[in-house]
């Protein structure tokens, strides 16, 4: 069974903006107008619904998310739906949710990471409809660098046409811009350089497969419920098998590390023919990296492990499709993600 894709967005189509995890405060609705004109700018119109109180850790009661959600994602008007960041528990709406809707629902981009990955990994296993894990809103008005591309440029392609990801090599060491003061700020300030790193050992990688994955401390949640099935996913859709992608937000070394141990053992690596791993600024511990937490959890794969790729909380970013078809490449020379969706 093939992977159901969106149609390209076209000038004229709706953007759905609602919150399933956390909402914007008011101190930072400036930064939400700018991205939502930025949005408009490339000729769409954008739909705000009401789930976008910041006052607490999410915008509304999960029932009211969840409808919203549901809501803009079967509507046959808006063509992409974008939340403003992530949070943490969007995990609450999942079993609100009307999945056979969804399955029966013409296809909807759904866009973001962080706590997205809670909702979008599971929207592509279950319905095999692909889910695009880049940019969220708040992101949207920086300019991509050399070599990247945005969600918005990833929505509007046509589809089956291959597109080619270059890194950079440079990169935020740590912090974040203030929005606050500089709600209009679109440069990445990329200030530390640093490539793709082969963490199994040496040689090069030449790889393809689907891509599937996201936020290590959301999905690890999932692990052993009906939402993360990726071998069932596996067999229906990518039988040529998997790449998956992986990346810490911010939790020190050794509980990535416990959560990639359960991960794996629950089966969420059982496909795959490689596995990338963004880069973080998550700390470290005296007697374990980030790097050696990874290989301590994965290293019994034997497959390529690819890490400090630009698909997590570090600038700059490197959209992935949740369901495209994809070839890694990294040598000592040379790293390049290239996707197909078809």
């Amino acid at each position: 069974m093939s992977v159901r894709y969106p149609r390209p967005l076209r000038p004229g189509d709706r953007v759905g903006v609602t919150s399933p995890s956390s909402g914007v405060g008011k101190d930072l609705r400036a930064r939400l107008e700018v991205a939502i004109r930025h949005v408009e700018a490339r000729g769409y119109e954008v739909v705000v619904g009401d789930c976008m109180d910041g006052a607490g850790h999410v915008s509304a009661p999960a029932a009211e998310r969840a409808r919203e959600f549901m809501g803009m994602l079967t509507d046959p008007d808006i063509r992409a739906v974008v939340p403003p960041w992530g949070g943490e528990t969007g995990l609450d709406l999942l079993p609100l949710l009307d999945w056979q809707r969804l399955r029966d629902a013409e296809p909807t981009w759904l866009v973001g990471y962080s706590d997205m990955s809670t909702l979008m990994t599971p929207l592509t296993l279950l319905t095999g409809v692909a889910t695009l894990h880049g940019n969220n809103l708040m992101d949207t008005p920086y300019r991509a660098p050399e070599g990247l591309l945005t969600w918005l440029d990833i929505v509007a392609a046509p589809q089956g046409r291959p597109f080619t990801q270059i890194p950079p090599d440079l990169h935020r060491a740590a912090g974040w811009d203030d929005w606050q003061r500089h709600p209009e700020v679109a440069e990445l300030t990329l200030d530390t350089p640093g490539r793709w790193t082969r963490l199994d050992g040496d040689g090069d990688v030449d790889v393809e497969g689907r891509l599937i994955g996201g936020c290590i401390e959301t999905l690890s949640n999932l692990t052993g419920t009906p939402y993360l099935d990726v071998n069932a996913f596996a067999r229906t859709h990518a039988p040529e098998g998997l790449l998956v992608y992986v990346e810490a937000a911010g939790d020190e070394a050794f509980t990535i590390c416990g959560n990639l141990h359960g991960m794996r053992m629950a089966g969420f690596f059982d496909h795959a023919k490689a596995v990338l791993v963004g880069r973080t600024s998550a700390p470290g511990a005296a007697s374990l990296t980030q790097h050696e937490a990874v290989l301590d959890a994965l290293g019994p794969l034997n497959v390529p492990i690819v890490a400090d790729v630009e698909c997590g909380h570090v600038p700059p970013y490197l959209p992935l499709v949740n369901g495209a078809r994809a070839r890694v490449v990294h040598t000592s020379t040379r790293s390049e993600l290239t996707q197909s969706l078809d």
